[in-house]
């Protein structure tokens, strides 16, 4: 470990806290000999680091300390081996000139810094060992780090993950994303509702971060465009526009094992004019602040509601101000250590350029980067546009086209008027260009466009996204063939070679070597270490599977980690778990199509059997973690139905530790760190055809938790990695799916032909687990048999539950359940971000 940086000079703490430490010292402070003094202790270098960073960081002595403030002073240690590898990583970059990768999403979800940083650096033993002979706990200081709020759900975890791959593998590369002042929302359940509570997430400061004040650019909305002529022809500008100030907040993104320390930039709103006097000594005090205000708004909230149109407006104006200040900075380092005299100089340009657009949320990029290209720095039409095609990538992230973002026209015009305008020149060209290639198909010009004429006119940003990139990437392999066959399968045609896949991956440092520290040291001591930077090694415990010692270690972890699980739970919602029973868990975002109420189903249906005295069932807690979106109120409902059908069997004598249920509240990365490891059965039960690719799946699997799924997804590679014999894959296949639906799908006809579902559906019906409004659930019912069951759970409820029932048999055979486990975490190495990353690297952005 590098020694710390020359720091102030020692200082002698005491370790035992004082009741009446306030203002940063101790108000006893002991009395010491003036004949004698006792010998003080040589501190190692860490220990040095600590004590000093809490007197001269955290104006602290030991006996004042608050925890907060030890892990302050941990973090400020650990910081400064971060920071002297990142300016190295800084100067190498400039000195280099390589290729740079940015990659631009609305969200990024990063998780606790500490124990990750770390970890990275190789130095969490010793920091361990050094806040242990200062009388301080490592694990209750990392509990202390709150977790940064800059994402929901996968999405958001992907693009973390990918940071951290191209950290370890030493890509030049700059996440790019927006600095939200509130995360979405802090979720509690309350009378089984989910309630929405203000993410104050930065309540109290954040040391991993660095604020940018001379990183500042100017965002424009509202205006007019001008046009006049010019040697060139006809030129526009942009005129009376609104100004906002996007300001640069760095975070470090240390890679594992190495030296290599990339940044997350993400951007605050600021007011161009903090103040107004005027209005002040007027009285007004108001109006005073109201431009400072109305600014701040735009990085204030995660995904603010869009059901209004002033919530529309907002998320615009979210995408925009970060999309264009991560292109400003982009170019302006470019151009910091490249000429361009002449327009032929910007040819390097995609040389030295890469942008990934993670989704369609960025996707205004394209035009943005014409924007600045064409109107700012003077380049020809065409040339511009040849460089913006070279430059940009876009990954798509979901098949259905309801969740493809489109901007009314009217909305986009008065907002981003120059861009309304860019747009349609892109889209014009583009037309054109089909029109050529395929003549006489106005129906696919219609398809194609990127002007929806028929719903109102929008703007569709991921026809923008396709157009305006060299290379579309879906994320999984069924995913990115039924982008080819059906959601893009006109620009397949149009643009042969463009289409490909790239399988999502997880970071191992983050899901196994932070979040699993005793299954990552039992794989460390039968192979080595090498496989925490390099997942293919993992393959070697395979034939470990059939050692009955290691079977027997790697059973006392999981035991270890469900025992820490139930633990957390017991303190979050009371509920006591038996850590014997079988842990099925179902934790992402809440949305029907990812079916927890076909899980609900099962529940229910276990619940009757128990009732009806059934024999030998296995005892099985299942539980669940998720947000639902503020405006989405049917999986609103889906979460009150958890916590009331939890209600009714937990506190039911009859059925005792046979069966639990638990929702737990507030869903987030660290959270994530426990579920996962103490998961015995991971729930991937989306319809076929829906998800796109699942990170969640992936997580759990290298955690030792057998998946139960559909062939949805990852869950087709991951069926392919590990054998059929070792996952329970069941339902409706993709194809089956539209078949079933083509043919005219009657869910009725399951209703009245299976007894233990209608009896589940009856229950809910009749208000059995809502006594207090016994039409509460009639919509969740009415939504399955007379509205159509859109994603076919009805269907789908046999295979499952037959599914579910050979899940539990296998459970009761612990040791053979411990095998395939083992096989599962072997079997994962295609699902390391660091391979998805290669992919990238090699096959889109060349570096």
């Amino acid at each position: 470990m590098t020694t710390p940086a020359k720091t102030p000079a020692k200082a002698t703490l005491k370790t035992k806290a004082s009741p009446k430490a306030k203002d940063g010292i101790s108000e006893k402070p002991k009395k010491t000999s003036k004949s004698k003094v006792a010998a003080v202790p040589k501190l190692s270098p860490i220990d040095q680091a600590l004590q000093n960073h809490l007197i001269f960081s955290s104006f602290k002595t030991n006996d004042a300390a608050t925890p907060r403030d030890w892990y302050d002073a941990a973090s400020y240690t650990v910081r400064d081996h971060v920071v002297e590898r990142w300016v190295k990583t800084a100067e190498s970059y400039y000195r280099d000139d390589p290729k740079r990768v940015y990659y631009l999403s609305l969200e990024f979800l990063i998780g606790r810094m500490l124990s990750n940083a770390a970890l990275n650096l190789g130095i969490n033993d010793e920091l361990k060992d050094g806040l242990s002979s200062l009388g301080r706990d490592l694990e209750n200081t990392v509990e202390m780090e709150t977790d940064a709020a800059l994402g929901n759900g996968g999405l958001g975890r992907l693009a973390a993950c990918f940071l951290d791959s191209m950290a370890t593998m030493d890509i030049p590369a700059t996440g790019y994303g927006i600095r939200y002042e509130y995360g979405m929302f802090k979720q509690t359940i309350e009378n089984g509702l989910q309630v929405e509570n203000p993410d104050n997430w930065l309540r109290y400061g954040n040391i991993w971060e660095f604020q940018r004040p001379e990183a500042t650019y100017n965002i424009k909305f509202y205006g007019n465009v001008v046009k006049y002529a010019s040697e060139g022809g006809e030129t526009q500008h942009w005129v009376d526009a609104e100004h906002v100030v996007a300001m640069a907040y760095d975070v470090p993104v240390p890679g594992f094992g190495g030296d290599t320390v990339n940044s997350l930039r993400l951007w605050s709103a600021k007011a161009a004019r903090e103040f107004d006097l005027s209005h002040f000594n007027d009285g007004n005090y108001e109006k005073a602040v109201q431009e400072r205000n109305d600014t701040e708004n735009i990085s204030k909230v995660l995904y603010p509601n869009d059901a209004s149109v002033l919530g529309k407006e907002l998320r615009l104006k979210q995408q925009y101000f970060f999309v264009s200040a991560s292109i400003q900075d982009i170019l302006r380092r470019f151009l910091s250590t490249h000429e361009m005299k002449k327009q032929a100089d910007w040819k390097i340009l995609p040389d030295k350029i890469a942008i990934q657009l993670n989704d369609t949320h960025p996707s205004i990029g394209v035009a943005e980067m014409m924007y600045q290209l064409v109107d700012v720095h003077g380049l020809a039409w065409d040339f511009a546009w040849g460089l913006v095609v070279k430059v940009f990538a876009y990954t798509n992230h979901t098949l259905m086209p309801e969740a493809l973002e489109t901007w009314t026209v009217d909305l986009f015009g008065r907002l981003l008027p120059r861009h309304l305008e860019t747009i349609y020149k892109i889209n014009f060209e583009f037309l054109h260009m089909v029109n050529h290639h395929f003549p006489g198909d106005p129906e696919l010009l219609k398809r194609v466009s990127i002007i929806d004429e028929s719903n109102g006119r929008r703007v569709r940003m991921a026809h923008l996204a396709v157009v305006g990139s060299h290379t579309v990437n879906g994320v999984a392999a069924l995913h990115s063939e039924l982008l080819k066959q059906h959601l893009f399968a006109d620009f397949d045609r149009i643009y042969p070679g463009k289409m490909t896949n790239v399988t999502n991956g997880i970071t191992p440092r983050r899901w196994l070597n932070q979040a699993n520290p005793g299954l990552t040291a039992l794989i460390e001591k039968a192979i080595g270490a090498d496989f925490k930077k390099d997942l293919t090694q993992i393959k070697k415990i395979t034939p470990l599977a059939n050692d009955v010692e290691f079977r027997k270690a790697f059973a006392a972890v999981k035991h270890a980690n469900k025992a820490k699980l139930a633990a957390k739970i017991e303190q979050k919602t009371g509920i006591k778990l038996n850590v014997n029973s079988l842990f099925d868990v179902q934790i992402k975002r809440i949305h029907e199509y990812k079916r927890q109420l076909l899980n609900v189903l099962h529940v229910i249906t276990l619940y009757n059997r128990i009732r009806s005295g059934e024999k030998g069932l296995t005892p099985r807690t299942v539980i669940f973690g998720g947000k639902a979106a503020p405006g989405y109120w049917m999986a609103k409902q889906i979460i009150r139905l958890i916590n009331d059908v939890a209600a009714i069997v937990n506190e039911d004598v009859a059925v005792g530790d046979q069966l639990k249920v638990v929702y737990y509240p507030n869903y987030e990365v660290s959270a994530a760190e426990i579920l996962f490891p103490g998961s015995d059965l991971s729930e991937q039960i989306s319809t076929a055809g829906t998800e796109a690719s699942g990170t969640g799946n992936m997580k759990m699997a290298l955690n030792g938790a057998l998946t139960i799924g559909t062939l949805d997804g990852a869950n087709v590679e991951i069926m392919e990695e590990v054998g059929d014999e070792n996952i329970f894959i069941f339902g409706l296949t993709t194809p089956q799916v539209a078949e079933v639906k083509a043919n005219g799908y009657n869910p009725n006809d399951y209703y009245h032909s299976n007894p233990e579902l209608k009896q589940v559906l009856d229950m809910i019906a009749d208000g059995y687990f809502s006594i207090d409004e016994p039409n509460r659930y009639q919509p969740i019912v009415d939504n399955l048999l007379k509205n159509g069951d859109q994603y076919l759970l009805l269907a789908d409820y046999a295979s499952y539950i037959e599914t579910q029932d050979r899940v539990g048999k296998l459970y009761q055979h612990q040791d053979e359940w411990t095998r395939l486990a083992i096989l599962n975490v072997a079997n994962m190495a295609k699902f390391s971000s660091d391979r998805a990353i290669s992919d990238y690297a090699k096959n889109i952005w060349h570096v």
